[in-house]
């Protein structure tokens, strides 16, 4: 039977999470590969990855309860899962990967009153929505092995073109891989107004549509 703890203030898995996690389960990446989960939450995304052949899966994120929980997870289910704390500065350090799979944080965050902090990490990424969005992409090659491949969900609201073309500056094969549009939930309601202000979203939207994008490192010519 599958268990999933989730420790107070952890990000619930919910439809990007799912979204993800069918992304990688269509993907249909071949056993034994490493996989890195980053923004893991709860680690439901890792464990999935865990049990689709992964020989090993290391789950990273900044909130120690969420490390917390992703290691929790990986023990009671029995999986080959690391937990790791980290954050930007120490994405660098993780070495390259056959799989990068990234849930980052992607709502735009009024800088005048929302500065991510608590449970507020979890989604808060900056004015445009793009803070991690944007680094993923600068280091998907550092993250990479030759021929490996990132799958990253983010919002519609964050601009999915933006994404596509940074990572195709970075030499990097990238398309979008699943999406689906689902009714803005508390957080995207309560920053209606943000968003309208600053041409994020349409006066009166509702709706965000979410995306997997997909970064393939192509092998050495």
């Amino acid at each position: 039977m599958r268990r999933l703890v989730r420790l107070p203030g952890v990000y619930r898995p919910q439809t990007d999470t799912r979204l993800l996690t069918r992304a990688l389960d269509e993907a249909g990446f071949r056993p034994g590969v490493r996989v890195l989960d980053l923004c893991t939450g709860s680690g439901a995304v890792a464990m999935a990855a865990a049990r689709a052949g992964a020989a090993e899966v290391v789950a990273v994120d900044r909130c120690r309860r969420a490390v917390l929980s992703a290691w929790l997870n990986g023990r009671l289910n029995r999986l080959p899962l690391k937990a790791s704390r980290g954050d930007l500065s120490t994405w660098d350090a993780l070495g390259r990967f056959d799989v990068v799979l990234a849930n980052p944080p992607y709502v735009p965050a009024d800088p005048r009153h929302h500065h991510g902090r608590g449970v507020a990490c979890a989604w808060d990424a900056g004015p445009d929505g793009r803070r991690y969005v944007d680094a993923l992409c600068e280091r998907a090659n550092d993250l990479l092995e030759v021929d490996g491949t990132m799958l990253m969900v983010h919002s519609d609201v964050c601009d999915p073109a933006v994404t596509l073309d940074r990572l195709r500056e970075q030499e990097l094969k990238a398309s979008v891989a699943a999406r689906c549009v689902e009714p803005f939930g508390p957080v995207m309601r309560e920053r209606r107004g943000y968003l309208e202000r600053t041409g994020l979203i349409e006066p009166g939207q509702q709706f965000e549509e979410l995306v997997v994008i997909r970064a393939d490192r192509p092998a050495l010519s």
